[in-house]
């Protein structure tokens, strides 16, 4: 093992045989990280080892739910089941679950859907004083009271699968704290900071793979290196969202000044990454709003 991710990122070689099944990808990720102590290293390690942005999104995905539930067993295949037909705000929520674990309800868009092993399911358990829902999260196993239909790929990424997922008195384990506080608000921002770490180490690759100028590599490490600088702080923190604000419009600023150098990249790679950058954006305006709050409570202090 290289002394240090950077170390790896830019003297290993890259997996060149990329599996097309997820769950041998997810395995693929998890042999190659497993010297990484950091989640946020093991991110950038699985996009450093996809030939696509899709497989580096499936690495960046189940680092970030590993870090947001370390007691998940990281043999299996984990999918965050919030988003409902009516949205993920904790008003919009239906999908219930009971005291002993047993949740009830559909979940519209979950990522992973049939490959996933377990369902990080925010469900209500009844109302708080002041009677806004009481959120809990709930670790479900795909079996029994779990049925899982899959919707159409996406015109990005489409490897990644997404699916609804119906639960009727499914029997799951209660996670201790509150659903949203917890687990729903902070996954957004750790969700945030490990897929662009694997988005960074795809280019790594890319820039490496295409003998891009060395400039071009510092300035991918450089942005990594602020990445995972800012997954040490609290996501809950008003500077963290601030910073990662900065580094989604210096990620935006670098790929237009990478835009140049794709002529030198296998047309196939390239015409992967063309249709595939618009992954990206998504969930841009729930950013910038949870930017916009952020600057708003610095200025209230």
């Amino acid at each position: 093992m290289n002394s240090s991710v950077f170390d790896f990122l830019l003297s290993a070689a890259p997996v060149e045989s990329v599996p097309t099944d997820i769950a041998a990808i997810a395995a693929q990720h998890r042999a190659r990280g497993a010297g990484f102590p950091r989640s946020i290293d093991r991110a950038v390690v699985a996009g450093f080892d996809s030939a696509g942005t899709g497989t580096a999104f499936l690495g960046g995905y189940q680092e970030a739910l590993g870090a947001l539930v370390p007691t998940l067993d990281a043999t299996g295949l984990t999918s965050m089941c919030a988003t409902e037909a009516n949205g993920a705000k904790p008003s919009q929520l239906t999908t219930t679950v009971t005291a002993d674990g047993a949740v009830t309800g559909t979940k519209s868009f979950a990522t992973l859907g049939e490959f996933a092993t377990r369902f990080l399911v925010i469900a209500r358990a009844g109302e708080q004083a002041d009677g806004r829902a009481a959120l809990r999260a709930v670790l479900v196993p795909a079996g029994p009271g779990v049925v899982v239909t899959p919707l159409p790929a996406l015109p990005f990424a489409p490897e990644i699968p997404h699916a609804t997922v119906t639960f009727d008195a499914a029997p799951g384990a209660l996670l201790p704290g509150d659903g949203y506080a917890d687990f729903l608000k902070p996954f957004r921002t750790v969700e945030d900071l490990h897929v662009v770490a694997a988005v960074l180490g795809q280019l790594v690759r890319v820039s490496r793979q295409a003998h891009w100028p060395a400039e071009a590599v510092e300035q991918l490490l450089a942005l990594f290196a602020a990445v995972r600088g800012v997954s040490t702080e609290d996501p809950g923190s008003v500077g963290v969202h601030i910073a990662l604000g900065g580094v989604f419009e210096r990620l935006t600023r670098l790929r237009a000044e990478l835009a140049p150098l794709w002529d030198r990249v296998d047309p196939e790679i390239r015409s992967r990454w063309e249709r595939d950058e618009p992954l990206l954006g998504v969930a841009g305006k729930v950013r910038a709003l949870r930017l916009a709050t952020a600057w708003r409570a610095v200025a209230e202090d």
